[in-house]
């Protein structure tokens, strides 16, 4: 449906504009009207150029969504029809991209479709945990409770997600610093010196050696080296997308001696935290652990969680095969079968996913605390290490000239 921009006024001197989504002109008019307004001015509103470019459009953040589900629970309990809230957050929704989907959604309730059928149409906005639980609501008539939880649990996965950025960003940004200042040492101030020193007329030490032909190498073949990294990058990610390589990397990551242990607590902390709210929610456990393994962001846990879902359908417990996976530490798994014994097995998994938080919360601050001084020596030794190479034929001469 077209939108159009209107300006009219409601008491003589009091001028007022907006947008509404109108069949055509004369709608808007008599719309406005109705409402008491007169002098009315309305046009088309015109096209964005770039609507249909999509890189060019706006991304929908974890967090709108997040926002959406919780506004959406408020409007729902306080009586509002489903049409009217859709209506009201699309219209709200700073997110041009965003408010369009809702547009969206809410046309397609009108004309017969399901909330969740609706949804599903936008599967980059809405995950397969989100629909599911919209689904689940729905059909048991508490769609408010659910969006409630939705955004309750995407709240806590946020922070979660940020904590582990903070964790990766010291020792990523250390790192690419560390880079550039060794390039801008190669490539701008060696060759200063590199001219100074062919005029001693002697022979060089060998580390002042060793960067001289680094430096003239790096200018020679800088940009191979770039060719280089770039197709490095693109051949990891390719091998990466493969099963074998997705299998590979994932696993080595899982054994890495810093991110290992702590990617590991993130695992059982989401997997505990998303397994707990899809029960509490309706969800069948079969259905629920479908779902975790598409979102566990790791081949190697995907895999295992696959298993544990073939042995329950199997007749097992969920304890018995969670054991097997060398993933699930032992205290964690005791406590999913006392759970499974007492009946209150969501709850548990809430338990262990805030304890975990803890966890990872503590898991970081002591990387963080163990990089930051290697970080630091690594950044000193290295370009340390190349200004005393430098300055090695200077030493040298100074002696000689003692």
């Amino acid at each position: 449906m077209p939108i159009f921009l209107w300006q009219a006024e409601k008491k003589k001197g009091e001028t007022k504009k907006g947008e509404i989504d109108a069949a055509d002109e004369a709608a808007v008019r008599g719309q406005l009207r109705r409402q008491g307004y007169k002098s009315i001015t309305v046009k088309k509103k015109p096209k964005d150029l770039f609507e249909n470019i999509p890189f060019l459009q706006q991304k929908v953040s974890e967090k709108d969504v997040v926002v959406f589900a919780r506004i959406f629970a408020t409007m729902i309990n306080a009586g509002l029809p489903l049409i009217q809230c859709l209506d009201l957050l699309g219209r709200q929704e700073q997110n041009k991209t965003f408010a369009k989907v809702i547009g969206s959604i809410k046309e397609d309730i009108e004309g017969g479709s399901t909330l969740t059928d609706a949804l599903r149409k936008y599967p980059k906005i809405f995950d397969e945990l989100f629909v599911n639980l919209v689904a689940a609501g729905e059909s048991g008539g508490i769609l408010d409770v659910i969006l409630q939880r939705l955004s309750g649990y995407m709240e806590k996965s946020m922070k979660l997600k940020s904590k582990v950025k903070g964790a990766m960003t010291y020792p990523i940004s250390v790192l690419v610093i560390s880079i550039g200042v060794v390039a801008v040492l190669l490539l701008k101030v060696i060759p200063v010196f590199q001219t100074m020193f062919e005029g001693m007329g002697s022979a060089l030490p060998g580390p002042t050696q060793f960067l001289v032909d680094a430096s003239q190498f790096a200018q020679d073949y800088f940009l191979y080296m770039v060719v280089g990294l770039v197709a490095l990058f693109y051949g990891f990610k390719r091998y990466y997308a493969t099963e074998k390589g997705t299998l590979v990397i994932d696993a080595l990551i899982l054994k890495s001696p810093v991110f290992g242990p702590l990617l590991k607590k993130v695992a059982v902390a989401k997997f505990t935290r998303t397994l707990s709210t899809m029960m509490s929610s309706g969800v069948p456990i079969m259905e629920g652990l479908g779902i975790v393994s598409k979102t566990a962001g790791n081949k190697i846990i995907e895999i295992a969680l696959m298993k544990t879902r073939q042995s329950i359908s199997e007749g097992k417990t969920i304890a018995e095969p969670l054991m097997e996976t060398d993933i699930f530490p032992a205290m964690v798994v005791q406590m999913i079968a006392v759970g499974e014994a007492t009946g209150a097995l969501d709850t548990m998994l809430s338990k262990i996913a805030d304890f975990y938080d803890d966890e990872v919360d503590a898991a970081v601050n002591a990387m963080t605390a163990l990089l930051e001084p290697f970080m630091m020596v690594f950044l000193g030794g290295v370009v340390g290490g190349m200004i005393i190479a430098m300055y090695l034929p200077i030493f040298q001469m100074a002696a000689a000239a003692g």
